[in-house]
């Protein structure tokens, strides 16, 4: 309401910056979960062209990876060197957050006005949501915000975190009358796709570990970008703290090219096979084309790229 835009310009520019950052605070996948119904309810199911829908999916792909840079918790890649490394919430702000900021506006604002006619002519139908009967009294909030607690405090103790979730379940059948439809096939596209990583993650180390052992600053950055979309990113720096040679600024270079090319492919960020899985039915009977993809993805993987590289 407050851009000084037409109301679908301004909800299309909205929602590609601010869902992207807010990834910094409630984790990676739940961005790209929020911002994906939201744009296939606006965007996708409201009239866009093919070529609209392939680069907004390329872009909300690509502002995901690079959004969840602001702090050292939320996205999968930074997650997984931010402890061996020591890098705090602060180092990436200063290294990598007014990167990643300055590249969502800058491909959002400039995707929007590229797109703005069909962006106008957009037409929101009326949506039948799964929602409660009856508004949800604050009781019900309130034991959600409790559940959600107890699985951030055990989060590293699977009997208890497994139990809790599995009564969590139960509580929402109960009172289901006060609730929406649980989004489970798209949380356990993120979940089972982390833990394989985390499953089979090192027996790629016999040919990536010597690789980004051995690449100066500049071919590391890009040989990240490059490796991220048929590897997924938080594998590679995952792989990097197994390097005890890396000097800070290969560390940076790494991540860093790792963080740009997650939007080439859907496999390339693990929070995107829930992005696939919200928005891959309005591409019609043929699907996404991943080709169509990733040549959509590579002019915003090349501005993050040229950004995160001042």
């Amino acid at each position: 309401r407050l851009l000084p835009f037409e109301r679908n310009l301004a909800f299309y520019v909205t929602a590609l910056t601010i869902g992207p950052l807010l990834g910094s605070i409630i984790t990676e996948p739940a961005a790209m979960t929020v911002t994906a119904l939201l744009l296939r309810d606006r965007v996708f199911q409201a009239g866009a062209g093919q070529r609209l829908k392939y680069a907004t999916m390329a872009l909300l792909f690509v502002n995901i990876s690079i959004g969840g840079s602001l702090t050292n918790f939320a996205a999968p890649p930074v997650l997984m060197v931010a402890g061996p490394w020591s890098w705090t919430t602060s180092f990436m702000l200063a290294a990598f957050g007014w990167r990643a900021a300055a590249a969502i506006g800058i491909g959002a604002g400039a995707t929007a006005a590229i797109f703005r006619h069909q962006l106008a002519d957009l037409v929101v139908r009326p949506s039948q949501p799964a929602a409660p009967a009856v508004a949800a009294p604050g009781w019900v909030a309130a034991t959600h915000f409790a559940f959600l607690a107890l699985a951030v405090w055990h989060g590293h103790h699977a009997t208890v975190f497994v139990a809790v979730f599995l009564f969590f379940l139960g509580w929402h059948e109960v009172t289901k009358e006060y609730q929406t439809e649980l989004r489970l096939r798209e949380s356990l596209l993120v979940a089972f796709f982390l833990a394989g990583l985390v499953t089979l993650g090192k027996l790629q180390a016999w040919w990536l570990q010597p690789l980004v052992g051995s690449l100066p600053r500049l071919p590391l950055f890009w040989g990240a970008l490059g490796l991220t979309s048929v590897t997924d990113n938080a594998a590679l720096t995952f792989l990097g703290t197994l390097v005890p040679t890396l000097a800070q600024p290969e560390r940076i270079a790494l991540v860093a090219g790792a963080l740009a090319g997650g939007g080439l492919t859907v496999i390339a960020n693990a929070p995107n096979p829930a992005g696939y899985g919200i928005l891959r039915e309005s591409f019609g009977e043929n699907g996404v084309n991943p080709w169509m993809l990733l040549m959509a993805a590579i002019p915003f993987t090349l501005l993050a790229a040229g950004i995160f590289l001042l």
